[in-house]
């Protein structure tokens, strides 16, 4: 049995509706497909964050708050789960208070684990600390660590 042609087109004119709806995607959306904060997504969960020495193979390395200066150095790892849908986070470095490094990392689901990482000089011993922040640029989590001889 055929099915009519008026029953195509409507089911045709039903889909395009559909897919182009409000709410099928955000206006935020971007290219890539990373997704604002505040247009109804809920927003990845930080389950761990740390200052470590290295990171091998997506894990960290002799975390700890104060590196030798001999390191050469410093990384700053985050997982999150979940992630709900692609995002990215920003490590922010600062050194003294002054910044000194921003990192933009991307976020995919269903979880994810990142990491930044700075080169050590003669001059950055001293106070540091790296800020975690999400799209929308609100902290997550701070880290304070130090770099000594």
């Amino acid at each position: 049995m055929a099915i009519p042609k008026p029953v195509i087109c409507c089911c045709l004119i039903l889909l395009a509706c559909l897919l182009t709806a409000p709410g099928g995607f955000s206006a935020e959306e971007n290219a890539a497909g990373s997704t604002a904060p505040g247009d109804g997504q809920k927003a990845p969960k930080l389950i761990q964050a740390l200052v470590c020495e290295n990171v091998v193979e997506g894990i960290p390395q002799e975390p700890a708050i104060v590196f030798s200066i001999s390191r050469g150095k410093v990384s700053c790892y985050t997982f999150f789960d979940p992630v709900p849908a692609n995002t990215f986070v920003t490590h922010n470095w600062y050194y003294r208070d002054e910044p000194s490094a921003r990192i933009r990392l991307q976020l995919r689901p269903p979880r994810w684990a990142t990491f930044s990482t700075i080169q050590l000089r003669e001059t950055d011993k001293g106070p540091w600390r790296v800020e975690i922040t999400d799209a929308a640029g609100l902290i997550l989590k701070e880290l304070r660590f130090s770099i000594t001889d």
